[in-house]
């Protein structure tokens, strides 16, 4: 009696334990999910390649500076070393679409 009982409380947490498990991955696999997944993900390669673009200017800096003291030139006060970044029409702004106001 009691092994039966035991198997059958076992067989309904194994088919609740299942039955979330299935309805979490097909909440995750819906179109607006997907579509959320994608923004983040090219959220995050933005600020990596923004992280990179900034690198790689520090090293041209950098390098620019090494090579004008091997070769012997001063650099010039009325010119910059590189040109400033470009900013948004209008400084503080953001973009006018908050995608998580949707959710």
């Amino acid at each position: 009696m009691f092994r039966r009982t035991f198997w059958f409380t076992a067989g309904a947490a194994a088919g609740v334990w299942a039955t979330t498990k299935v309805n979490r991955k097909l909440r995750q696999l819906t179109p607006e999910s997907l579509a959320a997944q994608a923004a983040d993900k090219a959220v995050e390669a933005g600020h990596r390649l923004k992280e990179f673009a900034l690198d790689v200017r520090a090293g041209m800096a950098q390098r620019e500076v090494e090579l004008n003291d091997a070769l012997g030139i001063e650099a010039q006060e009325d010119h910059p070393e590189l040109p400033a970044p470009r900013r948004p029409a209008a400084l503080g702004e953001k973009h006018p679409y908050n995608r998580n106001e949707d959710h």
